[in-house]
């Protein structure tokens, strides 16, 4: 059975805003209701520690968070910045450390939260000032809990910062399928699958499944998965033109490959912008529904 990470700490206030940060709660209600885990099951993760995130950070990125100051470095965030925000996301990398370690436990983690792969080491970006994709993957890495890991992103936005922080970084495979004249300017992944407006599900799974199976050939012995459900043909921010149906493939073709290769998976939320919120919930918890189906299979 996968493990289940949230906490309250992620709806932060942010004013209005086209990123709903109640989705998280709301994510986490419908996986109860729908029976996937018992409330009592889902861990709350401690906060990510300074030297957790300065694994991936530079210590003057992480002063001007620690200090809640809009600079150079911190305003290309979108976002703004106090106590609670900053906090939020500190606990947010807590989540996703969480997960890591306790998918490599017990085969995959749900994370009701995390992804916020825009995320640089110097400064932040599109919504995102801590990429907690990348500090739990160096993390997992310089503990020793495994060797090698992949992050394959499948938010409709490429992992940009991702890309940026590993491009030197052998132990650590990035793979983004992605649309590609589209927010963010494109850094170098290790694979990137870049798909042209309104791919629709068939060409759009075909390219999935080919990247797929290139991240199980590395031989991860964990992937983290970014299961934005933006590619959505509902989503306000992209318009890669994926069906319900299609997202529901999308989920199978990425988590399937790991768990017959035995690659340990944790999946976190990553972006979701549906015109109605009640499809970006639903489609959150089509992800942990698969992950749990084939977690048990």
């Amino acid at each position: 059975m996968p493990s289940f990470v949230w906490h309250p700490d992620y709806e932060i206030d942010i004013g209005r805003h086209v990123f709903p940060t109640e989705k998280f709660r709301l994510y986490r209600d419908m996986a109860v209701a729908q029976g996937l885990v018992r409330e009592e099951d889902i861990e709350l993760p401690p906060m990510a520690t300074d030297a957790e995130l300065l694994t991936v950070l530079d210590p003057e990125y992480l002063a001007d968070l620690r200090g809640h100051a809009h600079t150079h470095r911190t305003i290309r965030s979108e976002l703004p910045i106090s106590a609670g925000i900053v906090e939020g996301c500190v606990r947010t990398a807590g989540g996703t450390i969480l997960a890591a370690r306790r998918a490599l436990d017990r085969g995959a983690a749900i994370h009701f939260g995390g992804g916020f792969h825009h995320g640089f080491a110097d400064h932040a970006e599109g919504f995102c000032y801590i990429n907690d994709v990348a500090v739990a993957a160096a993390v997992a890495i310089e503990r020793g809990w495994c060797s090698r890991v992949a992050v394959i992103d499948t938010d409709v936005h490429q992992g940009n910062g991702t890309a940026r922080i590993f491009r030197n970084e052998p132990r650590v495979f990035t793979m983004s399928i992605h649309q590609d004249l589209l927010y963010p300017p494109k850094e170098k992944s290790d694979l990137d699958a870049g798909c042209h407006e309104s791919i629709g599900d068939d060409a759009y799974c075909a390219l999935l499944e080919d990247a797929v199976a290139k991240v199980v050939a590395f031989g991860p012995g964990l992937a983290i998965v970014v299961a934005g459900v933006d590619p959505y043909e509902g989503d306000k921010l992209g318009n890669l033109g994926l069906t319900f149906a299609g997202m529901e493939r999308r989920e199978r073709l990425t988590l399937g490959p790991l768990v017959r290769a035995g690659i340990p998976f944790v999946t976190v939320t990553g972006g979701g912008y549906a015109r109605d919120l009640n499809d970006t919930i639903a489609l959150h918890a089509q992800t942990a529904r698969v992950a749990v189906e084939l977690a048990r299979a």
